[in-house]
C-alpha cells in the first residue's frame, strides 16, 4: 500500500502591518515585518513602493550645514545655509535659483530660520545674531534697542523734528522716533519704527521747536554673542555732566559706551559699541564719581528663532526675548520683553523652540516649557503663561522637531514622541532595535510629507546597518505603523508645501532632490518578513513554494530568501506568462525581429513564485527589488510540517 502523502500548509500574509523591532524576528506578529524599505504598508493586500528621488535639481555653491523651506511673498524657497557661512536659494515654482548670502555673512552651522507672515524670514546666527531676509536683501536686526537723553536742551516751545540717521545696509529701514517733551524740554523718545539694518548706532539729530541743545544717544540690537551691555549699581553723586567710561578685560575689544546723567547721578548706560568676542564680563570704570557699573557679557548662543502670537522670539541660554506686539524688529517698545527661565524643570539651556497649535513649545535636553495667552496690559506690557508639560523628556535634536496633525512629534536620542496637550506619548517602541544604531554625530532633521495621499511623519539619519554599512534611512510614521525609506546620501531633510502638496526634499553635501518624485521608477525595495511559527512553534517545517501576489503594468526581477532562525537560502520568483497553444496542443513561441522569444503576461495582477528548500521551525521571506513602482498584495509560503524537537 503507498504511503499516504505528507499534507501540505499554507502560510499566507495579506493584513500588512508596519516593522516591528522591537522583539526577535521570531516573536512579532505575523503580520508584522522585521524591515520594511521604500514600501508603504497602507493596508490589507496594500503594501505600496515608493519612487526613486528626483534627478538632482541644484548643484549647490557651498557644503550644506543648515536645510530649510519658506515662503515668501506667496513664492516657495529651499534654503541651504554652508559652512563656509554663505546661502543660496531654490525657488520651488520655476526651479529658479540664487545666491541668498555670500561667503561668511553666517557661521559655519547652528543657523535657523523662522518665517514671518508672508513677508520674510527670520534668520538667527548662534554667533552672529539676528537677520531678515525679504526674498531680495539678507538685513540684520541692527534696530533701536535703548536711547539716552545726553542732554535735555531748552527753551522749546514746541517738540522739536527728530531724525534718525539712515541705516548702514542696503535694504534697512531707517528708524522713526518723536520727541517727548517735559518743562521745555524733550525727556525721551517714542519711537514709531525701530529699523533695521544699523551694523553701528546712528546719530539722532533734533531741529525746529524753538529750543536748542536736545542731544541723545542710541545702541542697536544684534543678539550676537561675545558682546557687552551694563547696569548701573550706583548712580553717584555730583555729575553735572557724564563721565568718561571706561571698559576693559573681558576677553574681548572695542565695547564702549556713554554714560547717561539725570539729577546729578549716572542712571545708564547707552552702548556705542558693543564689542566682539567677550567671553566674560568686562570691568566698567567712570573718569570721575563713585558710579558704579556692572558688565553683562553675552556667552550664551542664540539656539532657535521662531514667530508666535504676532512676535518673534528669540532663545538664547535660558532666557527668551521677544518683540513688540506686531513688529519683528521693535525689542525697545513697552510690549517687548524678555523672560529667564529659573526653574529646575530646564535642567540646562533652551535647546529649541516651535510655534504650532496656538502654543509656543520651549525644548529643554529633558523638559518641554508651553507659552500661550500672550496679551497686552492696559500699561502696554506683554504678559503670558508659561507651563511646564514634561520635566522627564524633551530632546536636543532641533531639527527633529515638528507638528502633525494637532501633535508636536520630537526625536531624541531613545525614541519619537508625541506631544498632545500636556500629554507625551512615546511613538516608536517598534523601533527599539534601531535607536541604539542611529548614529547622533550626524545630522537628524525631519518633516511631513505625503505618501500615496497619505500624511506621513518622517525623520532622515545615519543608520550603522549591521547587516551592510552606514547609510542614510528615512523611519516614516503613519495610523501607527513605521517603514523606512532610502533616497540617497541625504544630510538634511526639510517639509516643502506647495499647491496645497507637501513634499519632502533632501540635500546631499553638495546636491538638492525632490524625495519619493519619481511616477515609474521606484526606490530600492527590501522587504523583511517575520519569521512564522505557523501556529506550531516546537515543530521543523520544511518550505516547498514561495509566491509573492503583485500588481504592476510591467514585469519585474524579484530575489528573494527563504528564512529560517538559521540560515537563508536564495531563490528567484518568475512570474507566470501566458502560453499559446494551438489546436494540436503544442505551445506556440512568439519572437521579435531579433529572434527573441517573446513572453506575454496579463497586465495588472502577477503571480511570481518558486520552488522554496528550506527548514526551520520558523520560516519566512526577504525580498528585494529594483523594479518600477508596485503593489504588493499577498506573500505565499507552501510548506510541510515535520518532527517536533
Amino acid at each position: 500500500m503507498p504511503a499516504a502523502e505528507q499534507k501540505k500548509s499554507y502560510q499566507v500574509v495579506k493584513n500588512f502591518k508596519g516593522v516591528n523591532t522591537q522583539a526577535n524576528r521570531t516573536a512579532i506578529d505575523t503580520d508584522q515585518f522585521a524591515w520594511l524599505e521604500n514600501v508603504q504598508p497602507i493596508g490589507f493586500g496594500n503594501l505600496k513602493t515608493l519612487g526613486a528621488p528626483s534627478a538632482g535639481l541644484f548643484t549647490w555653491s557651498g557644503t550644506p550645514s543648515a536645510f530649510y523651506s519658506c515662503n515668501i511673498k506667496n513664492i516657495d524657497y529651499v534654503i541651504a545655509f554652508f559652512a563656509d557661512g554663505g546661502a543660496q536659494y531654490y525657488r520651488v515654482d520655476i526651479g529658479t535659483t540664487g545666491t541668498l548670502a555670500a561667503t561668511g555673512k553666517f557661521s559655519a552651522s547652528g543657523v535657523r530660520i523662522a518665517q514671518w507672515k508672508t513677508d520674510r524670514i527670520l534668520i538667527i546666527d548662534t554667533v552672529k545674531g539676528l537677520f531678515n531676509w525679504d526674498g531680495t536683501n539678507v538685513v540684520s536686526i541692527g534696530s533701536i534697542s535703548a536711547y539716552g537723553m545726553v542732554n535735555r536742551g531748552s527753551g522749546y516751545t514746541s517738540a522739536p523734528s527728530v531724525a534718525v540717521s539712515a541705516p548702514n545696509e542696503t535694504g534697512g529701514i531707517q528708524a522713526v522716533a518723536q520727541a517727548v517733551m517735559t518743562a521745555n524740554g524733550v525727556s525721551g523718545l517714542l519711537f514709531t519704527e525701530a529699523g533695521t539694518g544699523y551694523t553701528s548706532p546712528p546719530t539722532v539729530t533734533f531741529t525746529g521747536g524753538g529750543g536748542s541743545g536736545a542731544n541723545a544717544v542710541v545702541s542697536t540690537l544684534s543678539f550676537a554673542q561675545g558682546t557687552v551691555g551694563a547696569y548701573v549699581l550706583s548712580g553717584g553723586t555730583g555729575y553735572s555732566s557724564p563721565p568718561t567710561v571706561t571698559i576693559t578685560g573681558g576677553g574681548g575689544s572695542n565695547a564702549a559706551a556713554t554714560a547717561i546723567v539725570s539729577g546729578n547721578a549716572v542712571v545708564g548706560l547707552i552702548f556705542n559699541n558693543n564689542g566682539t568676542g567677550y567671553t566674560s564680563p568686562p570691568t566698567i570704570a567712570f573718569s570721575t564719581g563713585a558710579a558704579i557699573a556692572t558688565a553683562v557679557a553675552t556667552t550664551d548662543l542664540s539656539v532657535d528663532v521662531s514667530t508666535f502670537s504676532g512676535r518673534v522670539w528669540v532663545a538664547q541660554g535660558r532666557t527668551v526675548y521677544y518683540s513688540a506686539a506686531g513688529s519683528y524688529n521693535d525689542f525697545v517698545s513697552v510690549s517687548a520683553g524678555n523672560i529667564n527661565l529659573q526653574d529646575e524643570t530646564l535642567h540646562n539651556n533652551i535647546t529649541a523652540m516651535l510655534s504650532a497649535n496656538n502654543f509656543l513649545y520651549l525644548f529643554g535636553d529633558n523638559s518641554i516649557n508651553v507659552f500661550s495667552d500672550v496679551r497686552v496690559q492696559t500699561t502696554g506690557t506683554t504678559i503670558f503663561t508659561n507651563t511646564n508639560v514634561t520635566a522627564s523628556v524633551g530632546t536636543k535634536r532641533i531639527g527633529a522637531i515638528f507638528p502633525y496633525f494637532r501633535s508636536v512629534l520630537f526625536l531624541n536620542d531613545y525614541g519619537i514622541y508625541a506631544l498632545v496637550g500636556s500629554t507625551t506619548t512615546k511613538l516608536s517602541n517598534e523601533l527599539d532595535a534601531v535607536f541604539p544604531l542611529i548614529d547622533f554625530t550626524q545630522p537628524v532633521t525631519g518633516g511631513q510629507v505625503l505618501l500615496n495621499n497619505i500624511l506621513c511623519a518622517a525623520w532622515s539619519f545615519t543608520y550603522n546597518d549591521p547587516l551592510t554599512s552606514p547609510r542614510k534611512v528615512q523611519a516614516v510614521f503613519f495610523d501607527k505603523r513605521w517603514f523606512f525609506t532610502s533616497q540617497g546620501a541625504l544630510n538634511y531633510v526639510t517639509s516643502v508645501t506647495a499647491g496645497g502638496v507637501i513634499s519632502l526634499y533632501g540635500t546631499t553635501s553638495t546636491a538638492l532632490y525632490k524625495l519619493y518624485n519619481s511616477s515609474t521608477l521606484g526606490a530600492n525595495v527590501i522587504i523583511r518578513s517575520a519569521l512564522w511559527p505557523m501556529n506550531d512553534p516546537i515543530r521543523d517545517k520544511q518550505a516547498l513554494k514561495a509566491a509573492i501576489e503583485v500588481t504592476t503594468t510591467t514585469v519585474g526581477t524579484f530575489a528573494a530568501t527563504i528564512d529560517s532562525e538559521v540560515k537563508s537560502n536564495s531563490v528567484a520568483l518568475n512570474v507566470g506568462y501566458l502560453s499559446w497553444v494551438n489546436n494540436a496542443g503544442a505551445t506556440i513561441s512568439w519572437t521579435n525581429s531579433s529572434s527573441t522569444i517573446i513572453n506575454w503576461y496579463n497586465p495588472g495582477y502577477l503571480l511570481y513564485k518558486a520552488d522554496a528548500q528550506q527548514y526551520g521551525k520558523y520560516l519566512g521571506l526577504t525580498m528585494t527589488s529594483s523594479n518600477a513602482l508596485f503593489t504588493l498584495n499577498t506573500l505565499e509560503l507552501e510548506y510541510e510540517l515535520r518532527a517536533r524537537f
